[in-house]
């Protein structure tokens, strides 16, 4: 026999057990169509022989795809997404395993051109 009438649904005990949603929500994220170009380009070069392994990180003030070219070394390029810097520089920047920043700006597509080598017609 149940505790529980029956005018009572069992979904809202359930929702009254779960954490708040807005742990989740303030977390910055990669939306799909930027995940979609990170990972076109991060296909390609695994095709390539380049890259094997990536990480992705999302953090409360910025988003983190970690690119790896074994899974035991650190990553050889990080593309990071920081709203904070979207008035400014702009939020995506790529970033080297040194921590030197190879270019950053307000377009996701022109940020990925420094890593993404295109094939050239000789």
């Amino acid at each position: 026999m149940s505790l529980m009438s029956e005018d009572a649904d069992p979904s809202e005990q359930r929702a009254a057990a779960r954490p708040a949603a807005n742990a989740q929500q303030s977390r910055v994220t990669f939306n799909r169509l930027e995940l979609h170009r990170i990972l076109n380009l991060y296909g390609r070069m695994v095709a390539d022989g380049e890259w094997r392994d990536y990480a992705i990180d999302f953090l409360k003030d910025r988003a983190v795809f970690s690119v790896y070219r074994r899974a035991s070394e650190v990553p050889i390029y990080r593309i990071e997404k920081d709203p904070r810097l979207a008035r400014k520089q702009g939020m995506y920047s790529v970033i080297s395993a040194t921590g030197l920043i190879l270019r950053r700006g307000h377009e996701l597509e022109r940020v990925l051109l420094v890593i993404d080598r295109k094939l050239a017609v000789v």
